[in-house]
């Protein structure tokens, strides 16, 4: 998070990281029990060159509640793998709600595993905020949305913030948030074909 230099608490430094990066690992509510279960890959299949084909490998949902497990492939599309599309507040391979989501001013704060909490803690704490060459259509916290980047609503963000990490913690069904229901919330439909050249962006 603070990996250049003359960054520290006060300041951040986007590096342009993307959404997709952080879903390797997933926390989600399990279909089954409704206690904590992963969105990991599937094991067994290679490291990824590249973080964005985390969004076309075959993805397993395991509960180590009830035991529920379920396999996910990704869709084809001719001779082209489809995409998942990360964004909203349910995971993009199983479409189940996440489990580390709270309410927060008035919306829904979400995030998809540790690690992203920590980034949006890094972001939201800091008071100088540089960003780095990435375009903003790509990087994570250029898109935002503007109530989480308010510097009057920062301890409140924060403080929700925390509450996600503390979920991180609890597995059983009562310890389900009461945001983390069945929503619909689901990006635009849109997704990218993997070819063996590399992706390539496409509309539904």
């Amino acid at each position: 998070m603070d990996s250049e230099p003359g960054t520290g608490p006060a300041r951040h430094y986007d590096p342009g990281r993307q959404l997709a990066q952080f879903t390797g690992r997933m926390l989600v509510v399990c279909p089954r029990c409704g206690g904590r279960a992963l969105v990991v890959p599937r094991p067994g299949l290679p490291a990824p060159r590249y973080f964005s084909e985390l969004l076309f490998q075959p993805r397993r949902l395991a509960c180590g509640g009830c035991g529920t497990v379920a396999d996910r492939e990704p869709e084809m599309r001719g001779a082209g793998l489809v995409g998942a599309v990360p964004g909203g507040s349910e995971d993009p391979f199983f479409r189940r709600p996440l489990w580390l989501q709270t309410r927060c001013v008035g919306r829904i704060l979400w995030a998809y595993n540790e690690e992203h909490v920590d980034e949006l803690s890094a972001y939201v704490g800091a008071r100088v905020r540089e960003r780095g060459g990435v375009r903003p259509t790509r990087a994570m916290f250029a898109r935002l949305p503007a109530w989480m980047k308010r510097a009057d609503q920062r301890s409140e963000v924060l403080a929700g913030l925390e509450t996600l990490r503390a979920l991180a913690e609890r597995s059983a069904p009562a310890d389900r948030s009461d945001a983390a229901h069945e929503r619909g919330d689901r990006p635009r439909p849109y997704g990218s074909l993997y070819f063996r050249g590399g992706p390539y962006e496409a509309r539904s």
